[in-house]
């Protein structure tokens, strides 16, 4: 049986072959069930939010079918909401952060969806990691505009760039790590998502808030 084999935790095609990477994608759950009661009980739960608490559920499904089955269509389900997520961020951030119309908004959206698109095409570079390297760089920019513009918890997205940067060396040290800890550290990456991604819509929450 063919399978996706991409870090340390799988051994064979079996559907249990991973299931600490799996079990831990309830993680993204969690995370959007915290930020949907958040934005129900301050009155934020708008259609843009909802269907970013959508997107970060639908991840933790999407990732979780593809540590527990490993082919090639699992694998779509779990890129793609990631690859969502970071547009309709940009997006939303973007026209209620920056302040830019629709235009500007589309081109960044744009260049973001570009960049990841040309990161894809080293999947063996840090481990595949190079992809997620705009959605960094999108953090950090964005977390300093947040702070120095004394937004509304200024250092909540700078917490999400920081804590990203860390889950990518851990994603990009799975393949590393195999000899002498055969776990694997990509499970360490879904911890940290699940809570990169409750602090980017928590920040933008909190901007509605006030």
């Amino acid at each position: 049986m063919n399978y996706v084999d991409l870090y340390c935790e799988r051994l064979g095609a079996e559907l249990l072959a991973e299931p600490v990477n799996a079990a831990t994608n309830a993680a993204f759950l969690i995370a959007g069930v915290a930020l949907w009661r958040f934005a129900r009980r301050t009155g934020a739960l708008t259609t843009e939010y909802r269907l970013l608490i959508a997107i970060i559920m639908t991840i933790g499904i999407g990732s979780g079918l593809f540590h527990t089955y490993a082919t090639q269509w699992a694998r779509v389900l779990d890129v793609m909401p990631i690859l969502l997520f970071q547009l309709l961020f940009a997006w939303i951030y973007s026209r209620q952060g920056l302040g830019w119309r629709r235009t500007s908004a589309g081109l960044l959206v744009v260049g973001i969806l570009t960049a990841a698109l040309i990161g894809r095409s080293f999947p063996d570079l840090l481990n595949g990691s190079l992809t997620y390297a705009p959605a960094l760089g999108l953090l950090v920019v964005l977390g300093v505009h947040h702070w120095l513009s004394h937004q509304p918890r200024p250092l909540l997205l700078l917490a999400a760039a920081s804590v990203f940067s860390i889950s990518l060396v851990f994603r990009t040290q799975d393949a590393a790590v195999c000899d002498w800890f055969p776990l694997g550290t990509h499970f360490l990456w879904h911890l940290c998502n699940a809570f990169v991604l409750y602090l980017c819509v928590r920040t933008l929450i909190e901007m509605r808030r006030f």
